[in-house]
Formats: C-alpha cells, sequence, structure tokens
C-alpha cells in the first residue's frame, strides 16, 4: 500500500489543466481508519482557490461546448479504460483512505468505467422537438450544456462517485468541478492525475476542501448547477446556498429506508434480504441501506434465528487486505455516534441479536471498527427506528397490521428505497405503490440497475440519476421559432 501512496504526487488543487497550491497554503492531513493513522497531507481549498478554479473552468466550457458530442462521446469511453486499467491502485486507495475493503473497491472503479460507457453512449439522446405551427413557420427546441456544474461527494465511494458523476455532465458538454470528499480525495487526485491532457485545459478540475469549498462552489455566481451525495442537513445548506444564484440542485440525500416481508415469503430469502440490504460490507455507510426490517408476525421469528449466521461472513478486517469482508468506520467521531445509537437501543428496551461491540481482533484495536449489529423487537419510537445511524445497525420489528405497517415505514422524513418481499404479486404491487420512496424492490435488494432512475422522495432528494433523466437535467432547453415568410407581411 505505501508504494501507492508514494507515486501519488498530485495532493493539491487540480484546474485550469495544472497542479496549484491553495492561495492559503493549507494542507490538512488525510488519514487511514482502518488503522487511525495519517497517510499525507492534502490541499484545503477557501472561497479564493474556488474563484480561481471557477475562471479556469468557465475558459474550458467554451471550448469543450464545440466538441461534437460523439467526441465528447469518445473520450469518456476512453477514460473508462483508464479507469479499467488503474482499477487496483484506485481501489487500494479507497481502502486506505475511506475503510471500505479493496475487493469491493475494486467493484466500485467497474461500476465508475460502466457509468463512463453508459453516458458517452448516450451524447446523441439529447434530442430537442418540433412544434407544428403551419406551413409558414418551424417551431423547434434545442437542448445546450449549463455551463459550469460542481459536484459534491460523500465518503463511502470516493472513487465511484468522483468518475462515475463527472461523466453525465461532461457528456452534455458542461465543464465539471469535482469536490472529492474532505475525509477521503486521494482516488479522486489520482484520477486527476491519470487524466491529464485528455480534456481540453479546465473542463476538469478536482478541488479538495471542506465545508468553505463546498459553500463557496454552492453560492459562487459562475457555477451554473451544483449537485451533492451526503446527508439531509448538507443537502439544506447547498440548496440555500444555491437559491442565492438561482442555479438548480441535484441532491441525493440520506435515508431509512424499510424492508418489508409478509407472511407469504420465505423466512430463508428474506433473512439473505436484511442482511445484503445493509451493505454491512462497508459498515452500513449507505444512504440506500434498508436500515428498518418490517418482517411478519408469522414469520419473525423463523428470520431471527438465522440472522446470526448469515451475518457471520462479515468480519472486520484491515481494509486493504483481500480478505477483509467488513471494514472501518470513516472517522473516530461517526465511530462514537454509531455506538451512542447502539447504546441507546439497549437502554429502550430493543433486543439484541448479534454484534453491538467492537471487535477484539488486536490487530484493529488503533481503527474504527463496529461488529454487525442487529436488534429486535424495535417500537417506532426508538432512536434506531427514526434517525439515520449511517454504521452497521439494523433495526428489525415484527407487525401484524398491514395499514398500521405502512404508516410507520411512510412515518420518517426520509423516502429513498424500499425492498418488499412476497410471493403475491398484487400484494407486492399495492405495497410498492404505497411506500413513500423513489426507488423500489420486489423480492430484490440493494442493487442499481445503469438506466434506471435512482433518487429519493421527501428529504431524501431532488432529481434521478444513472439515467437518461440525469444527462438531460445537465442541459438547458431553448426555443427557437423561425418563420418562413423572410420577414415580409402576409
Amino acid at each position: 500500500m505505501q508504494d501507492t501512496l508514494v507515486v501519488l504526487a498530485g495532493r493539491s488543487l487540480y484546474y485550469g489543466g495544472g497542479w496549484h497550491h491553495p492561495r492559503a497554503g493549507r494542507y490538512v492531513e488525510t488519514r487511514n481508519p482502518g488503522l487511525n493513522e495519517p497517510i499525507c497531507a492534502v490541499a484545503e481549498a477557501d472561497a479564493a482557490d474556488v474563484d480561481a478554479v471557477v475562471a479556469a473552468a468557465r475558459a474550458g466550457f467554451k471550448l469543450w461546448r464545440k466538441v461534437v458530442p460523439l467526441e465528447r462521446g469518445r473520450i469518456l469511453k476512453a477514460i473508462a479504460e483508464i479507469v479499467r486499467k488503474n482499477a487496483r491502485e484506485l481501489a487500494a486507495l479507497d481502502a486506505a483512505n475511506c475503510g471500505n475493503p479493496i475487493k469491493e473497491m475494486v467493484g466500485d472503479a467497474a461500476i465508475a468505467a460502466a457509468q463512463l460507457d453508459f453516458f458517452g453512449g448516450l451524447v446523441t439522446e439529447m434530442k430537442g422537438d418540433t412544434i407544428p405551427m403551419g406551413p409558414d413557420a418551424l417551431n423547434l427546441t434545442v437542448r445546450q450544456p449549463l455551463g459550469v456544474v460542481a459536484r459534491i461527494l460523500a465518503f463511502n465511494h470516493p472513487f465511484m462517485f468522483c468518475a462515475g458523476k463527472m461523466a453525465a455532465p461532461l457528456a452534455a458538454g458542461n465543464a465539471i468541478i469535482i469536490k472529492p470528499p474532505e475525509q477521503a480525495p486521494l482516488s479522486s487526485l489520482r484520477l486527476a492525475e491519470l487524466v491529464e491532457g485528455l480534456l481540453p485545459e479546465g473542463v476538469f478540475s478536482v478541488v479538495p476542501g471542506g465545508r468553505e469549498a463546498g459553500a463557496a462552489l454552492a453560492s459562487h455566481p459562475g457555477v451554473d448547477k451544483v449537485a451533492i451525495i451526503g446527508s439531509v442537513g448538507a443537502g439544506r445548506a447547498v440548496m440555500k446556498a444555491a437559491s442565492d444564484t438561482i442555479k438548480p440542485v441535484l441532491l441525493e440525500l440520506g435515508g431509512k429506508n424499510a424492508l418489508i416481508a409478509f407472511g407469504d415469503a420465505d423466512p430463508d430469502k428474506v433473512a439473505d434480504a436484511m442482511v445484503a440490504g445493509m451493505n454491512f460490507t462497508w459498515c452500513g455507510q449507505s444512504c440506500g441501506s434498508t436500515s428498518r426490517a418490517f418482517v411478519h408476525k408469522d414469520i419473525y421469528e423463523q428470520v431471527l434465528k438465522r440472522l446470526p449466521r448469515k451475518v457471520a461472513r462479515f468480519v472486520p478486517g484491515i481494509p486493504t487486505d483481500d480478505a477483509t469482508t467488513m471494514g472501518a468506520i470513516i472517522s473516530g467521531v461517526q465511530h462514537e455516534r454509531i455506538m451512542g445509537f447502539i447504546t441507546s437501543a439497549k437502554d429502550e428496551g430493543a433486543r439484541l441479536i448479534c454484534g453491538g461491540a467492537t471487535p477484539s481482533d488486536p490487530r484493529l484495536r488503533k481503527g474504527f471498527y463496529i461488529e454487525p449489529t442487529i436488534f429486535a423487537d424495535v417500537a417506532p419510537t426508538m432512536r434506531i427506528a427514526r434517525d439515520e445511524i449511517f454504521g452497521p445497525v439494523l433495526a428489525v420489528a415484527p407487525w401484524a397490521d398491514e395499514a398500521a405497517m405502512l404508516e410507520q415505514v411512510n412515518s420518517v422524513e426520509y423516502g429513498l428505497t424500499c425492498s418488499i418481499w412476497t410471493n403475491d404479486l398484487t400484494r407486492a404491487h399495492r405495497t410498492a405503490m404505497e411506500v413513500e420512496a423513489g426507488f423500489v424492490w420486489i423480492n430484490e435488494v440493494s442493487k442499481h440497475f445503469l438506466g434506471a432512475p435512482f433518487g429519493g422522495w421527501k428529504q431524501s432528494g431532488i432529481g434521478r440519476e444513472e439515467c437518461l433523466g440525469e444527462l438531460i437535467s445537465f442541459t438547458q432547453e431553448k426555443n427557437i421559432h423561425i418563420s418562413l415568410t423572410g420577414g415580409a407581411p402576409n
């Protein structure tokens, strides 16, 4: 791992086709949460840096918008190949910097490459319309890029979000500014090194920093759209900042998602789904995790007794080890917060099925680890039933009355995902229509499908990603009316 880190030269700001020291000279330590050790120092941008980055991006946009769509698509596919060729190195950086297992991070690189290919192939689909006006006029619409797009990323999938989320804005002809997660910026900076020279100067920028940099991007008059993956609180802050310049936002925010199991479902498959839906591999640090399970009383105890065996394959370990099946929590602050939820669940009377502690492995004593944790008999008033934990804690509750259960499912402020398990097609479809969530699985869980719109209802977000709609959202529509009378009076 050390060899990978040594070759990472770019720890400053990348914009205008080159590397720049932050104007205030601030560099901050980025750490390895699996070992709780520093890796290196990375630049921290401030508002003055953002001004320079945006100016470079606006200059780059003027060049990039004139590149024909098929050529933009070719370049995106070339970046996808670079990602595939360097997947192992990029995964190693993420494993060390964000704490997710390296094997899983290799998969993240493959997903990012697929998104680059996908949007690179959609460049000719940004189509307009014609509106009939009779024989003497032609009325049509065209789609043009917005200009400069800023994307603020979360720490749970740093590289996948960087490479995957640059694809749609670039395909649409925009310049893109990436603000990587302040906890895990290294893989984004490495990507800037790898693709240097492929895009016109200024078209792709990577600006590491904290809240000041994010706020400056969101409010900057030279940024035409801002997108964020993060908490509800962060989304609100971005939306408020963006309102100063009336710029559109794309918000992919938190979730307190439900898995609903009906009495006719197979208890073994339900138990598998509950474990898979929690994304224990990356410690439940996923906005889409189904962290609330509502299991019908007829199969409740059968499901519960299967869970310890199902979850046993997730064992916390050093993230850069290929054998590791469950990684580390991102930071000490988040670790303490999650342990607080576990304590409150015990105090409020939830039944601990498994986990609930830090692992005893002496190799892990310095890092931030928590065992996969499952509580049963969770009441709707308990903290673990209401608040997004963003950690490896699953709350399970029995139910008998369908209407009351659905009321509980929809009672939270979030509405991102939901998983429904039943063999009754009518019941499945009825329930899917009733739940207040933007992305619903039936007899499936956790998976994304490239081309299918992903996004939330309520305070889980605004907009959709991973689909044609995401590409279109980075364009603006223009209507053009042409008189065919040559300006002569009728």
